[in-house]
């Protein structure tokens, strides 16, 4: 269908939109119009990645100054699901401007998805290797310039004399078929998802990877991971010539500070150390030779170091580990002169390193500010000033690359050396540097760690912000809008939740705070160890098994609280009578253990069987995996996902935001618990046609303060009449639920209400909905 938002001509490939995709659309044009940021809560199963991707395409069209479409998602399945739904968008709005005779009209539009070599390498060394960073070393031993250097030597020696023994080592065809085409190894327009990619690779002998990162230069429409933009490590090799007329979009961007503050903290280990110190020795053994047998090349990057900082020449070959996010007027300086010389900069790694060693003796916990911390440190390590400091990654990039460095992935513990001294000599606020002698949960056992650690999230948006005239955060659980924005440091043109308009309430939260014995519920610290609360959380599984059809999803606050629990359930015999109603599968945190569980998971809902899979919040199932369908008619969150409260770095940060921010303890960690709970609670509904119930079991989802921090579209639906209950007063709820569900759906009589037509559209009077306001009412009136 195609109609007008507010003078923008939308193309959109299916024949019906849903009020809330087209109000969604609005905020959307209000934030491009105005060239500013946005938040915008979309409820889940609404659409919302075909709503961006249709709005934002036809805008560019409206609006040819639009260059590029950022689009960053979190998963390389989610990539692929863009790069299709761009597909059916694009696909639409060519056969309806051809059809109107204004094929002309549209611009031909080219979209690519990257990700990494082990998914885009038709070498199967590489695309099996177990790491990213195996990939990437074994990538860079088939394509670095000195290896293709040496390999065209040995070809003219072999050449002159065939009965050498050194034959030629092998290289990359794929890489080589790329450089001989040059500036010509560019994607005709289209839409390429990865499997396309590869295929064009193998037909022309391209390699995919760098196919791709060159033809995202002339690309309109990029989907790639997070890491691209937000981890500057990345970001240095991937983004940097992305112009600021492009649109950057964050899909599930609930946890986006965590993903900045992630990406900017270091952690260093005595095992670290020791590695680093074997890397420094391996390095300075490889100085000697290259002195004694080919000093030209030394000279020559002392050369370049005198000009300031630069990329080394064959940094697009291969993934060095740039530096992290420094300020662009560090960037205009020079590297210090104790550190130009290969040897001088190994020596200061190994005071550094002694430094750090030193530090780890201590026996009792320390938190610094990263002033303080250098105030010690810069004595000790025989510098000036910390300018030395700030030069550490880029300066043992140059060194890797001069020293012709193939297999990377052994100098990681020097790197993250280098990336924690980076760090430290470019902020001297939003840190904080901790050393802690043990782990809490284990104080009898030495662990010495030393932890950079990122208090502040806006540090790695800031640059985003900044170099992009329109940024959009979206996600289905992003409330607090305002509380949100603090803490990335911005403020948004636009800042919109949209509600859910239902045919049907098909969707039914509740809170269960009692057992049937009118026990309260818990997993608060003084109540977890309870029997009385393990046999009611037990027996309200039970209850839900024996009602509840197909598959039952179970959230717990850790992994070592479901152990315990489901330990204590094997012993109160609540495990076997769940087994009598449904199969159980646990998640672990073995990825590959977890991915057999859904498997047979899914198998057993599919058979009729139904399944109980019970995991954890914050884990990879709760980000990552739809329970749609028959897959998920009921999730239970078992308890309030708040983090661990004593976590140094956690109170580190807590401290920060109440001294900066001023947000309170409370109200961050109520905030990033209901987040995690309302991720939780969308995996069961994926669609408007889909249902399911939201169980939230701890007695305190009944304070009000607490449920108001949960996205409108679930407040929206949680009633007094479903707060407070026990678990008999839930059940009753439940079992009509399940009946009116289970009646049929005509899906005429959701046109003109929650399904809309281009007529709808069209007719007078305002067709958004608001917050207040009935939306199957309020399109009844359009």
């Amino acid at each position: 269908m195609i109609f007008n938002v507010e003078n923008v001509k939308v193309y959109f490939p299916y024949d019906y939109v849903y009020p809330e995709q087209y109000a969604y659309m609005r905020e959307l044009k209000r934030a491009l119009d105005s060239n500013g940021h946005c938040i915008l809560e979309m409820p889940t199963g609404t659409g919302k990645t075909v709503t961006l991707l249709s709005f934002i395409t036809s805008y560019q069209l409206a609006h040819r100054e639009v260059r590029k479409l950022i689009y960053c998602t979190r998963t390389v399945g989610e990539l692929e699901k863009v790069l299709s739904e761009l597909e059916v968008v694009i696909r639409y709005r060519d056969a309806q401007l051809e059809k109107a005779g204004k094929r002309d009209q549209a611009a031909a539009v080219l979209a690519v998805g990257l990700t990494t070599r082990r998914n885009l390498c038709l070498q199967s060394a590489v695309s099996k290797a177990e790491s990213r960073e195996e990939a990437d070393s074994l990538c860079r031993s088939l394509t670095a310039s000195w290896v293709r250097e040496s390999h065209s030597a040995a070809i003219a020696r072999f050449e002159k004399n065939p009965d050498l023994e050194d034959l030629p080592t092998t290289l990359c065809q794929f890489y080589e078929g790329y450089r001989r085409e040059g500036n010509d190894a560019i994607l005709p327009s289209g839409i390429y998802t990865l499997e396309k990619v590869l295929q064009i690779g193998r037909e022309r002998g391209w390699c995919p990877y760098y196919t791709v990162r060159h033809t995202m230069n002339f690309a309109n429409v990029i989907v790639y991971n997070y890491q691209y933009l937000l981890d500057p490590k990345i970001a240095g090799l991937i983004s940097r010539e992305l112009s600021r007329e492009c649109i950057v979009v964050f899909d599930e961007a609930h946890n986006i500070d965590n993903v900045c503050i992630d990406a900017l903290s270091v952690s260093l280990r005595l095992d670290d150390l020791r590695r680093a110190q074997a890397n420094v020795v391996s390095l300075r053994n490889r100085i000697q030779e290259i002195r004694t047998h080919d000093e030209r090349r030394l000279l020559e990057e002392y050369r370049r170091i005198l000009q300031g900082i630069r990329r080394p020449a064959d940094v697009d070959a291969f993934t060095i580990e740039a530096s992290p996010v420094i300020p662009e007027d560090v960037l205009q300086e020079t590297i210090p002169g104790n550190i130009r010389r290969g040897e001088h900069f190994l020596l200061f790694l190994l005071r550094l390193i002694d430094f750090f060693r030193q530090r780890m003796r201590s026996t009792q916990v320390t938190q610094d500010t990263p002033r303080n911390f250098l105030h010690a440190l810069m004595p000790s390590v025989q510098i000036p000033d910390s300018k030395p400091l700030r030069f550490c990654s880029d300066r043992l990039a140059s060194l890797l690359q001069t020293l012709e460095i193939s297999n990377v992935r052994d100098f990681v513990s020097l790197q993250k050396l280098a990336h924690f001294a980076t760090l430290l000599g470019t902020y001297s606020q939003g840190f904080s540097v901790i050393m802690e002698p043990y782990d809490e949960r284990a104080p009898n056992v030495p662990d010495p760690v030393l932890q950079l650690s990122c208090l502040d999230a806006s540090i790695g948006m800031r640059p985003i912000f900044t170099r992009f005239q329109s940024v959009i955060l979206t996600s289905g659980t992003i409330s607090p809008l305002d509380l949100y924005a603090r803490i990335l440091g911005f403020r948004p043109a636009v800042a919109h939740s949209l509600n859910i308009s239902l045919h049907r309430a098909s969707i039914c939260p509740m809170v269960i705070a009692r057992g049937s014995d009118q026990i309260a519920i818990s997993s608060k610290y003084d109540s977890r160890r309870d029997p009385s609360v393990i046999r009611n959380y037990g027996a309200l599984l039970v209850e839900l098994a024996s009602v509840v059809p197909d598959g039952v999803v179970g959230f717990f606050t850790s992994y070592i609280y479901l152990e315990s629990v489901v330990q204590m359930w094997h012993q109160m015999g609540i495990i076997q009578k769940l087994l009598e109603h449904k199969l159980v599968f646990i998640e672990t945190p073995d990825i590959f253990e977890s991915s057999v569980a859904l498997e047979n998971y899914r198998r057993a809902c599919d058979s009729g069987r139904g399944a109980i899979f019970l995991c954890v919040a914050r884990g990879k199932v709760a980000e990552g995996i739809d329970f749609d369908r028959h897959y998920g008619r009921c999730v239970v969150i078992i308890g309030v996902p708040f983090q661990y409260t004593e976590s140094r770095v956690l109170r580190a940060r807590l401290e920060f935001l109440r001294e900066h921010l001023q947000i309170r303890e409370g109200d961050f960690l109520t905030f990033d618990a209901m987040r995690q709970a309302a991720q939780c609670m969308g995996r069961v509904i994926r669609s408007k046609v889909d249902y399911g119930l939201m169980i939230l079991a701890d007695r305190r989802y009944n304070r009000a303060q607490n449920r108001s921090k949960l996205p409108l579209w679930i407040q929206s639906h949680l009633d007094e009449g479903k707060v407070d209950l026990s678990t008999d007063m839930a059940l009753g709820i439940i079992q009509e639920f399940l009946i009116r569900m289970a009646q049929p759906l005509d899906r005429k009589e959701m046109i003109g209400t929650t399904l809309l037509r281009e007529i709808d559209l069209q007719a007078p009077g305002d067709t958004s909905f608001s917050e207040t306001a009935s939306p199957i009412a309020l399109m009844g009136s359009a």
